[in-house]
């Protein structure tokens, strides 16, 4: 499946936060916008619609998704039952690789999308290598026997503690339960999603 491989300290600088973590290069520049004119450029006042599709694009480059993903997810978030914008950031965070990522079996969550593509990632001791699956209350994700001394794997988790209290993470056995949907205010990532659900409503 088809993913962003640009840039990402030039995506990062665009929205004016490190999206994709800790970056050097980004914290160099973060008050200059992208582009070869960037230093001389002042950043336009913004519309309404252009900062709720900015919110928009920022959840997808967070998370790792790309457009036509992403509107099924949200979709989804609007069948059920309860706040959509809140339902929809619990099912971003419920996907396979986000999970693998919050447990810190992987340092990143591209890095996670790839241990998941290529099968070193259990779901419930079966293994799947589908990174957009959605975990479920109860669900025991971990390492396949045979991936647990990759060294991605063992580098990433070398002092690595779960701040997350929606997951239950097992150092011996290297899996982790998802133990409940995640509330709002335990979701680190600065997104307002309901710019997201205005833009979608129109």
């Amino acid at each position: 499946m088809a993913r962003y491989t640009g840039p990402k300290t030039k995506i990062a600088r665009k929205f004016g936060e490190p999206i994709y973590g800790s970056d050097k290069y980004f914290e160099k520049r973060r008050d200059i916008a992208p582009g070869m004119h960037g230093a001389n450029k002042r950043r336009k006042k913004v519309s309404e619609y252009g900062t709720q599709l900015q919110e928009k694009q920022k959840a997808k480059y967070t998370y790792g998704v790309l457009e036509r993903q992403f509107h099924k997810t949200f979709e989804l978030a609007r069948r059920k039952e309860g706040v959509t914008g809140l339902i929809l950031m619990q099912l971003l965070e419920s996907r396979l690789d986000n999970v693998v990522y919050r447990l810190g079996i992987a340092p990143t969550r591209a890095a996670a999308r790839q241990l998941v593509s290529h099968r070193h990632i259990t779901v419930n001791g079966e293994i799947l290598g589908i990174p957009s699956y959605l975990v479920k209350v109860g669900d025991i994700v971990g390492v396949r026997e045979k991936s647990k001394s990759l060294e991605v794997i063992t580098n990433s988790l070398e002092g690595h503690a779960n701040h997350f209290s929606w997951l239950e993470w097992d150092s011996e056995k290297l899996c982790g339960k998802f133990m409940s949907y995640p509330v709002r205010e335990d979701i680190p990532e600065n997104i307002n999603e309901q710019l997201i659900v205005e833009l979608y409503s129109k």
